[in-house]
């Protein structure tokens, strides 16, 4: 029996992934849930399972294509049909099964022994999650079969919704959470659904002027990109800058280093930083927040995972650190130090980038005096750290030599007005300023 084994459902929004490695060769044996392809997608790498056993006779991929869900992955040879006749004529009935030929009428003719067709099976690999069917599209209306989710189909049904109607704004029409809320509310307020995505015009030659390369954009980069156009076009962006009498704070650091290093990380600042960022959201519940347009509500969300900005050569990495009020700085500066060797490793798992509350990402081992980062979407606000500089500044009436670190805060003006902002962040450099007021 031949079984096709195609990608299957890779999770929310996720409809193609980049081949990292071919786990397999032609010949092989393998197994059911043997790692087969090791694909890149969305930030994160993971291995695609082999929902079937059997020896593999052809791989239809390669190492850098990019790969959709539903596309063949490679073919494997299993020794029995018995299955795929039990599967055959279970789902065909009449098509597959001899049904007795009615009284009177003239019995179909057999085919000849070389037109019997050999049995094909196409398999899926198995996903985190089994996918919902997806339902048929109406004859009578022709509407298409919409890319989407289990958790975005099941959302619609719930709602009574066609999600064929559903316009996506994922990749490739692919429909969400968010677009199925928003159609919704278009059809009960008697407007249009929105598309959710920018219009993308067509470039000039640039060849016209001279000689030209194109490099074709990694998955991390293309999500970079879609995510980061997204947050840009739908959240009205203010920033607020600071700065931070970190001249205290940075001798209680170099005093307690030693003890953070016999834990196994360094005491870094950003540590420091996400410590007293937490402990500000607990006073400006806010800006902890994320905005639900299509229910016009506002969700507060009664943990704390701060998301940490980290840079790798494949790209901006943000994992998250979670329940990070319950945390020391020790623990927290383990973890973070984890964490980012795992993303510089490529080993980071969808699980470790998602859930965050509020991101901070640090420029400062780089450089700069200040910058505006774009909000991490669908968070409501972002900061972000400059590199600390000596400054003179005028104390108890004579100006003095301090390390002063440049802050810059990002928020959702539709969450959250301009004096909010200035308050939480004059209170993080306070806390900065006066580590123990963050005990208080």
């Amino acid at each position: 029996m031949t079984n096709e084994v195609t990608l299957p459902e890779l999770g929310e929004n996720l409809d193609s992934g980049d081949v990292v490695k071919v786990l397999v060769s032609v010949g092989d044996t393998i197994t059911r849930d043997q790692p087969i392809v090791e694909l890149e997608t969305d930030k994160a790498t993971l291995e695609v399972p082999s929902p079937t056993e059997g020896i593999v006779s052809r791989i239809a991929i390669a190492v850098g294509d990019t790969i959709k869900v539903g596309q063949t992955i490679l073919v494997v040879e299993s020794g029995s049909d018995s299955d795929s006749d039990s599967e055959s004529e279970s789902s065909d009935g009449a098509a597959h099964t001899a049904a007795p030929a009615a009284a009177g009428s003239a019995p179909a003719p057999a085919p000849a022994p070389g037109d019997v067709p050999v049995p094909e099976t196409t398999v899926t690999a198995p996903a985190a999650s089994a996918p919902a069917p997806a339902s048929s599209p109406s004859s009578s209306s022709g509407s298409r079969i919409a890319p989407a989710a289990p958790s975005v189909r099941r959302l619609a049904r719930e709602l009574g919704v066609d999600i064929a109607r559903v316009t996506g704004s994922g990749t490739g029409g692919r429909v969400s959470l968010v677009d199925v809320k928003r159609h919704v509310k278009a059809v009960m307020t008697g407007g249009v659904a929105a598309t959710g995505g920018p219009v993308v015009e067509p470039l000039p030659d640039f060849a016209a002027w001279g000689p030209i390369e194109r490099q074709r954009l990694s998955a991390i980069r293309r999500t970079v990109a879609r995510h980061l156009s997204r947050a840009w076009t739908e959240i009205p962006h203010v920033t607020q800058h600071d700065k931070a009498d970190v001249t205290g704070l940075e001798k209680l650091r170099t005093q307690y280093a030693p003890r953070v290093e016999a834990a196994g990380a360094k005491l870094t600042i950003t540590a420091i930083v996400i410590k007293a960022v937490a402990s500000v959201l607990d006073e400006y519940p806010q800006f902890n927040s994320s905005v639900d347009l299509a229910a016009d509500e506002l969700i507060l969300k009664r943990y704390i995972h701060i998301g940490v900005a980290v840079d790798t050569p494949r790209g901006l990495l943000v994992p998250v650190l979670r329940d990070v009020d319950r945390k020391g700085i020790t623990e927290l500066s383990v973890e973070l130090a984890t964490l980012a060797a795992r993303a510089r490793a490529r080993e980071l798992s969808r699980e470790e980038m998602q859930g965050g509350t509020f991101t901070i990402t640090n420029l400062g081992g780089v450089g700069g005096t200040s910058f505006t980062p774009i909000v991490n979407h669908p968070e409501v606000a972002i900061l972000g750290l400059s590199r600390s500089a000596q400054e003179p500044t005028f104390v108890n009436g004579e100006f003095q030599p301090r390390l002063m670190l440049p802050l810059s805060l990002s928020y959702d003006h539709r969450v959250i007005d301009g004096a909010d902002a200035a308050r939480f962040l004059r209170r993080i450099v306070e806390a900065l300023e006066e580590p123990f007021t963050m005990a208080l």
